[in-house]
């Protein structure tokens, strides 16, 4: 393709994760440094900057504060949850965006998100090239929940994975202070796929982890759950139990009982509350002591357990996509190729964004045991390496030290 030259914008959307900003620093820092590139703007919280014409001038910030996105959680630029209509049945937004682009000459744009995030950047990229607009568009990956098709996996799942085992762990030893038994639930993130809830199986591995672990993959049975569960507690004293928020009964309907309290602005159900009805359900058939725990929002935002695998992938992840573009790519998602022969290896390589938008990849039903109620050791072999190394971090007074932007509005 030929030399193209022009102004980007980077923008983040969805759930925030501990590393989505070392993606950010990835992408700014590159495209800082880049001849192609003549202007440098943050989409303020996501597409919906760019359809305000809400655009954060990057060069005006502290190349020192830049430097400190690598070590800071959620999302430094506000993020959304914003779905675009098919261009089809509404142009609207598309247009805006279009005028936008052409009023800053936006020639490259970097998105960075999950499932939904790669469905808005895909229709982008279909609607510029159908209205004969040049702009390369990239897609840059994260989410959590691991779920992004066409890549081994995604940046932030191994931070929340390795916070989700440690915690596992520090609970269990928690758990098991007293000489009376008490049973442990422990409610972990994951609407349709059990990446997350399946890291809790690292715990296990290492000795002091759940006894029984339930991922949206298979269907949930309430009376097969409080036999297992009696079964352990009876046998052992104690039982620790993790749990998917989206577990589901065969009829699909979430076990939550606050599956219809809200829904995002995908329509996704807004889950929460499973871990205290699975304590009370199981108090009420034991007669134990019972502790529910929501790890909630401390599974995606704690930089503090980042690995620096995760880290370091996240912010190469970034950079790819800049360069990626500047050479001449466009309508892909940067992805992980990944080899744990004789030690892990991970490429970047760069997929279309047609096969990854709205797909959901879940855990491998061979990687869970057969009753439904446990991890596989695939499972811990396609992880571990991936939570390696910890994150040197700065910190002042004993404190993290997160990167502080000024978020100066372009003209």
């Amino acid at each position: 393709m030929s030399e193209l030259k022009g102004a980007c914008i980077f923008g983040q959307s969805g759930g925030p994760t501990a590393v989505i900003n070392a993606s950010a620093q990835g992408v700014i820092e590159t495209a800082l440094k880049s001849g192609n590139i003549t202007r440098v703007l943050g989409a303020a919280h996501g597409i919906k900057g760019v359809l305000d014409d809400k655009l954060i001038d990057m060069s005006q910030e502290d190349p020192a504060e830049l430097a400190l996105l690598k070590y800071t959680p959620s999302s430094a630029l506000g993020s959304c949850r914003y779905k675009l209509a098919d261009p089809d049945q509404d142009d609207t937004d598309y247009q805006r965006i279009l005028e936008i682009f052409k009023k800053y000459d936006v020639r490259y744009f970097f998105y960075n998100g999950g499932n939904d995030s790669m469905d808005t950047c895909n229709k982008i990229s279909k609607f510029m090239q159908k209205s004969g607009y040049e702009c390369r568009i990239m897609g840059v990956p994260k989410t959590i929940d691991n779920d992004l098709n066409g890549t081994d996996h995604c940046p932030g799942f191994a931070s929340a994975a390795r916070y989700i085992a440690t915690s596992c762990m520090e609970v269990w030893q928690d758990a098991h202070v007293y000489d009376t038994g008490m049973i442990t639930v422990i409610e972990i993130m994951g609407r349709h796929a059990g990446w997350l809830t399946g890291a809790a199986a690292l715990a296990t591995w290492a000795g002091y982890g759940p006894d029984l672990i339930y991922l949206p993959e298979t269907d949930f049975d309430m009376d097969r759950f409080i036999a297992d569960v009696k079964e352990v507690y009876e046998r052992t004293g104690n039982c620790m139990v993790a749990v998917s928020e989206g577990i589901h009964y065969a009829d699909g309907t979430f076990v939550s009982e606050a599956k219809t309290s809200a829904t995002d602005g995908f329509g996704h159900a807004q889950l929460g509350g499973l871990a205290a009805l699975l304590a009370e359900t199981v108090k009420a058939a034991t007669g134990a002591k019972v502790r529910g725990i929501e790890l909630s929002l401390l599974q995606r935002c704690a930089s503090h357990c980042a690995s620096k695998t995760d880290v370091e992938e996240a912010y190469l992840a970034g950079k790819t996509a800049v360069e990626a573009a500047v050479a001449g790519t466009t309508d892909r998602m940067v992805a992980f190729k990944c080899s744990r022969e004789d030690g892990y290896t991970c490429e970047m390589s760069l997929e279309p964004l047609d096969i990854v938008a709205n797909f959901e990849k879940k855990v491998p039903r061979a990687w869970i045991n057969e009753a439904g109620n446990g991890i596989e050791q695939p499972f811990i072999d396609y992880v571990l390496p991936l939570i390696q190394g910890d994150a040197e971090a700065p910190r002042e007074n004993g404190l993290p030290r997160f990167a502080k932007l000024n978020k100066n509005l372009a003209k």
